[in-house]
């Protein structure tokens, strides 16, 4: 298991192709882009960000995205496809800011970057949705924090996770609060109009028609920035489309990529 960034973290790599980079969004793992790497025809990199999977915890000292964005970096061998959903494609336009050199095509899925979509009534209504989680963290109830956000962000209903994912959700949240600053507040200006009207890579944004309306606000927000960028909708999926609506995020990715066309 390599050592990036100090901490140890678990890589996988699958197919042959065009190199590619997939960072998953917070509380899963890896694993859970497998089913979308295997339909796209790259070399694609995989890993557990830190306090997931297999990876080691988090330090509890490092601002934890520029901590994903440094460990994703690492493993851009040259420019690459670099593909991310939610907190993952926060960590993902980061680089593509910051690093330009080693990202050949940007695919953001959802990303969760509620800075950008400030002063909008979206906005507005997602923070008022999100006081009981802050709540719940505030009084070091990490089960309720958990169950909230799942139900605001997850695919299934809290009740109906298997005992092992509760647990699994309830032990990990501290680090929705450990990235949030990054993408509530964005004080290294990642999503500032100049920063991103100076991309020049292709970049396809993926949405669901079902997500919370501040996705939308989002994609749009960097869409009207972003010179070369398309906004894709899929009908009746949520923000865990690359997981519940595979087929459709990996038919996109191809239409829109030349190399897994």
């Amino acid at each position: 298991m390599p050592l990036i960034a100090g901490h140890d973290i678990h890589v996988v790599r699958k197919g042959a192709g065009a190199p590619a980079v997939m960072v998953h969004g917070a509380l899963v793992r890896q694993d859970a882009f497998l089913p979308l790497a295997n339909l796209l025809d790259h070399q694609t990199t995989l890993f557990d960000l830190p306090g997931h999977g297999r990876s080691s915890d988090w330090d509890n000292t490092s601002e934890y995205q520029a901590l994903v964005a440094r460990i994703a970096a690492t493993l851009c061998n040259g420019p690459v496809h670099l593909i991310g959903h939610s907190f993952g494609a926060t960590a993902a336009l980061r680089i593509a800011v910051e690093r330009p050199e080693l990202v050949s095509r940007l695919t953001l899925i959802e990303p969760v970057y509620f800075a950008a979509a400030k002063g909008c009534a979206a906005h507005r209504a997602h923070t008022l949705s999100f006081r009981p989680f802050l709540s719940a963290m505030l009084s070091a109830d990490e089960t309720a924090a958990a169950a909230i956000f799942n139900d605001l962000w997850g695919d299934r209903l809290w009740q109906d996770l298997s005992p092992r994912r509760q647990a699994e959700s309830s032990h990990r949240i501290h680090l929705i609060v450990a990235g949030a600053a990054a993408i509530e507040q964005d004080a290294d200006g990642i999503t500032s109009p100049d920063r991103l009207s100076a991309l020049e890579m292709p970049v396809t944004l993926i949405r669901g028609a079902r997500s919370p309306a501040i996705i939308q606000a989002i994609h749009d927000a960097l869409g009207a920035s972003i010179t070369q960028a398309t906004d894709h909708v899929v009908a009746g999926a949520g923000h865990m489309l690359p997981m519940t609506h595979t087929d459709q995020v990996a038919a996109i990715i191809r239409a829109a990529d030349p190399e897994t066309a």
